[in-house]
């Protein structure tokens, strides 16, 4: 979805100055939910350029990084050299193992994959431990000045999906089932934040408000482990042979040198 010039320009956006202070409130959002790493596995889906990556690495996780762009891989890896494992693919279809990683992330990523809910099982198979889901809020105000932007001129919004509250719970609870889910927002007012504002973003109270533009989502994972049949190799008792000899050959009246005398008596 992403090419060279995209790449640039999601740079560009995020890093400029006129949004600093909405970018430093996403980030103690995150970093406040999801607390130290401690040497923990973190993979994180839909990395992009790797800022997410690098906030992440700040925080002491063990990080691996994937994206379908390789345009974007190429920025990340700019960014965070041999910091991380950086890798190409679709969150819908990750090529690791069950249970590989404690956490992963998907932030700002269903917006742009064309099946979240596939994206979301994977992520789900491949942690054993926690999901972080951050995503732009559809009811937010500021995600209705992206939408509308968009009617007017070609942004990378125009090919983005927009979540609510609501229904990314219900989107992860069809994954997870009733796993505990604890969401948070911020960047309630667009524009310029004083300091004020940014205290007051940072209360507990406001960013239970359901209309923040950026919301992040922590889901506590029960693992799940794949299981196959082994065949096991059982002797059968002697009755148990007497008896498939009897069914198999009625007829015979003796086996191993012991008369069978009814069927019902060797049931008995």
């Amino acid at each position: 979805m992403f090419e060279h010039q995209d790449a640039a320009s999601y740079d560009d956006w995020l890093f400029d100055p006129s949004r600093r202070a909405a970018a430093q409130l996403e980030m103690r959002l995150m970093t406040r939910m999801l607390g130290k790493g401690q040497g923990r596995r973190l993979l994180d889906i839909g990395c992009g350029t790797g800022w997410s990556l690098e906030l992440f690495l700040r925080q002491g996780f063990n990080c691996t990084g994937l994206d379908p762009s390789i345009p974007m891989l190429e920025k990340a890896r700019e960014r965070l050299g041999n910091r991380v494992d950086l890798h190409p693919g679709l969150g819908e279809s990750l090529d690791f193992d069950d249970n590989s990683f404690d956490v992963a992330s998907l932030v700002t990523t269903l917006e742009f994959v064309e099946n979240p809910r596939a994206c979301l099982e994977e992520a789900c198979r491949v942690a054993k431990d926690q999901l972080f889901v951050g995503f732009l809020n559809r009811y937010a105000i500021k995600g209705l000045q992206r939408r509308l932007k968009g009617l007017f001129s070609s942004t990378v919004y125009n090919k983005a999906q927009f979540f609510s509250v609501w229904e990314m719970k219900s989107l992860i609870r069809s994954v997870a089932g009733e796993a505990p889910i604890r969401w948070r927002t911020t960047c309630q007012l667009p524009g310029v934040y004083g300091q004020r504002s940014m205290q007051l973003e940072q209360s507990p109270i406001i960013q239970r408000a359901p209309t923040g533009a950026f919301c992040g989502m922590i889901v506590v994972l029960n693992p799940k482990f794949r299981t196959r049949p082994l065949p096991l190799r059982v002797e059968p008792s002697r009755k148990e042979k007497l008896l498939a000899c009897y069914r198999d050959y009625p007829g015979v009246c003796n086996h191993e040198g012991i008369s069978f005398p009814t069927h019902g008596e060797l049931q008995g």
